[in-house]
């Protein structure tokens, strides 16, 4: 026959289980990742002593740029990092830092020298759709120009879209003006700019490098602007043709420019 137990006893024994619960997922590693602004580069100058972007052949600008075209990134814990439920808690209270599940970063079942591998080659592939993405909206025919990317440091499309645009300025079209503009987006070789995440992260490192506009993939203006820095303006764009007539409208003042 059991013995009965008092109330104040059984929520005692009760929140025991609970307790170890807690105490083992504080200790125990989660499939979360930390995030936090990363750095950003700009596309029209240089890194590590060369330039970002080279162009050779005919209509290649030689006069100096004033203004700068800043892709943007994050930083992340890898896939193998130790993270804790402490950090967990912490990167939820804080606005410049984001937590995600790991799986929403880096791809499901792979090892670190694997993920490396693939930001390294989607990387690669990005360069090369922004130079046809770049190159087929002026009508340049590949054949008679050299462009070479150099950004060995950052893995993923996400340069995509400023690639393109810093491209496109080298080739002599006017862009940034004196303005120091960031962006990110993927970029098709047919032009389309598309979404990335991480998006208030590097709107915050965009400001911190002195950026004042933002050109972000139009279906990630929701998460733009929720935590958008004091005085970024947010143009939404979902075309690189789209990008380059809202940041003549800015630089001329002539037009109007879409906002988020």
């Amino acid at each position: 026959m059991l013995s009965r137990l008092s109330r104040p006893q059984a929520v005692a024994l009760c929140a025991m289980p609970a307790a170890a619960l807690v105490a083992v997922a504080a200790l125990a590693p989660l499939p979360f990742t930390v995030a936090r602004p990363g750095m950003t580069a700009n596309v029209l100058g240089e890194r590590d002593g060369k330039p970002v972007i080279s162009v050779e052949g005919p209509g290649v600008r030689t006069v100096p740029v004033d203004g700068q075209l800043r892709m943007t990134t994050i930083e992340a814990t890898g896939p193998d990092a130790d993270v804790r439920l402490a950090d967990v808690v912490d990167g939820w209270f804080r606005t410049d830092e984001a937590v995600m599940p790991t799986d929403a970063v880096y791809p499901s079942g792979d090892d670190v020298e694997e993920i490396e591998k693939y930001n390294t080659e989607q990387m690669r592939q990005s360069q090369d759709d922004a130079t046809e993405a770049a190159l087929g909206y002026l009508g340049r025919d590949p054949k008679d120009v050299k462009v070479t990317l150099r950004l060995a440091d950052v893995g993923g499309p996400s340069a995509g879209l400023l690639f393109s645009l810093g491209i496109v300025e080298k080739l002599g079209t006017d862009l940034a003006g004196d303005t120091v503009v960031a962006g990110t987006g993927t970029i098709s070789p047919e032009g389309t700019v598309g979404p990335v995440g991480g998006v208030s992260l590097k709107t915050r490192a965009a400001a911190r490098d002195g950026a004042t506009v933002f050109l972000v993939p139009r279906a990630e203006c929701g998460d733009a602007l929720a935590e958008r820095p004091k005085g970024l303006r947010l143009v939404p764009v979902t075309s690189l043709k789209g990008a380059i007539t809202a940041l003549e409208s800015l630089r001329t003042g002539k037009g109007s420019v879409p906002s988020c």
